[in-house]
């Protein structure tokens, strides 16, 4: 017997626009995060500039990423920054077109990388906000994420293979164009009765000790994974593994972090996110220090499964508590201040461990297991506070 259509009208419902949105959103940046480096080096660009372009978007977000948040929470509804920031991310990529020297390079690829990053805190805010409206599931948004940042990266390994480093603009610009038009896709975010306060909420009265401190050990432990995505392949390369073992590593690790992410309401239930967060800092010291033995590959293999613990548990952990600490008013820009707050953790962190690989190899694993320890006790210190 045939199966019945689905009904329009379930296709419609806001959980399958928000999803749609979220596969979106990751596609461009697996293809970005992929191969943005093999099409600037095509183009004659050296290691610094290419450098320089890594570092100009994170630096922009640095100084503009928790007033977009701010600006989203004055807004009647989310939706509406959302998708004025897809809409520029998806033409800025066009310049690049026509970018012939380094400066218009750079210009291009800042205003369409810090387009594309400053809404992602607003989105999952606002699509966590729904979620409890509604009683969905806002971890299942961030696997769909994870899945469409997948299915891309792989992909365009074959587009790159087969059509050579070309390739890359056409992708980018193209997943850039389908997240502005799933934007428009998007549902009210808000409760239908929100009407925008005459004077609006301020971030610093939710800011207390009791939050501020999970939330900065919570980004000394996202930095820890931050330094894993930039050097994971290069350690593992230099040890000896093959890069398609090396390929097939860092997909377990993305495998392990979506099965979590749909799984995760199974933990929320029965520990404190503070608890979570706590675990997530744990594992994540116990994988650095497996790391800095360079053990093999069937070591490897239980390391990357760890990946859904030491991250997409801790991450949708310190999103719900920021959701639980801080009210509706301030929800975007209190995301926002979060993102920032992991971005400039990041930054030192990444220029210490560079220096530490030049000299000790994957050794210097052992200083991403200090940093997420300090980030542990950060979190545990505020067990009390919160008590209190």
């Amino acid at each position: 017997m045939r199966a019945a259509p689905t009904p329009p009208s379930r296709l419609l419902r806001p959980e399958r626009r928000i999803t749609v949105f979220f596969l979106a959103q990751s596609m461009s940046v697996g293809v970005a995060n992929g191969f943005a480096g093999i099409w600037f080096a095509s183009q004659g660009l050296g290691a610094f500039e290419i450098g320089v372009l890594g570092a100009a978007p994170v630096l922009v977000l640095l100084l503009t990423g928790q007033a977009v948040g701010r600006l989203a929470d004055r807004a009647r509804d989310w939706r509406v920054v959302i998708i004025r920031g897809a809409v520029a991310s998806a033409i800025f990529p066009l310049g690049l077109l026509f970018a012939d020297s380094f400066a218009g390079v750079l210009v291009f690829w800042t205003l369409a990388v810090v387009s594309q990053w400053a809404i992602v805190p607003v989105a999952d805010a606002a699509a966590l906000r729904l979620s409890r409206r509604r009683g969905a599931d806002f971890g299942a948004f961030r696997a769909w994420g994870t899945i469409g940042y997948l299915t891309a990266l792989t992909s365009a390994g074959y587009a790159l293979r087969w059509f050579g480093s070309q390739a890359f603009l056409p992708l980018f610009i193209g997943l850039s164009l389908f997240r502005g038009l799933a934007a428009f896709a998007l549902p009210t975010l808000r409760a239908e009765d929100h009407v925008p306060a005459e004077r609006p909420a301020r971030l610093g009265t939710s800011l207390r000790p009791a939050l501020l401190l999970p939330l900065i050990g919570w980004a000394l432990i996202y930095a820890t994974h931050l330094i894993l995505n930039a050097f994971q392949g290069l350690l593992w390369l230099e040890q000896g593994l093959a890069p398609d073992t090396i390929g097939l590593l860092i997909a377990l690790g993305a495998v392990a972090e979506t099965v979590l992410f749909f799984a995760f309401k199974r933990f929320a239930r029965r520990f404190s996110n503070r608890l979570l967060l706590i675990t997530a800092g744990l594992v994540a010291v116990g994988r650095w220090l497996l790391l800095a033995l360079a053990p093999g590959v069937a070591v490897l293999v239980g390391v990357q499964l760890l990946h859904a613990l030491s991250y997409a548990l801790g991450f949708l952990a310190c999103a719900n508590l920021i959701a639980d600490e801080t009210s509706e008013a301030v929800a975007a820009e209190a995301q926002s201040f979060s993102n920032v707050l992991e971005q400039a953790v990041a930054v030192p962190a990444l220029i210490l461990f560079g220096s530490l690989a030049g000299l000790y190899g994957s050794g210097a694993y052992v200083a991403s297991a200090a940093i997420a320890g300090l980030g542990v006790l950060l979190i545990a210190a505020s067990l009390r506070l919160a008590r209190r």
